[in-house]
């Protein structure tokens, strides 16, 4: 079904309705508009951390200890 098929049946049945139902499902489209909104900019944070330079020193930052420096060694 189209996007426009299922915009057009959702009216339709909002139309049906008496007029507190129609806003409870205005209410609940708002509240997923704002729940997808929220996971697109989620999702597009997640990229800018691999994307920015600012912090790419810390990948040539030099090893201050190894496994040399430990006193005790435990084996799982």
């Amino acid at each position: 079904m189209s996007r426009q098929a299922i915009i057009d049946r959702t009216i339709k049945a909002i139309n049906m309705l008496p007029e507190e139902r129609a806003e409870e499902i205005s209410n609940f489209a708002e509240f997923m508009s704002k729940r997808y909104e929220e996971y697109l900019l989620s999702k597009g944070m997640l990229h800018i951390p691999a994307e920015n330079k600012s912090s790419a020193f810390l990948n040539d930052e030099e090893d201050i200890y190894t496994l040399k420096d430990l006193k005790e060694v435990y084996n799982n």
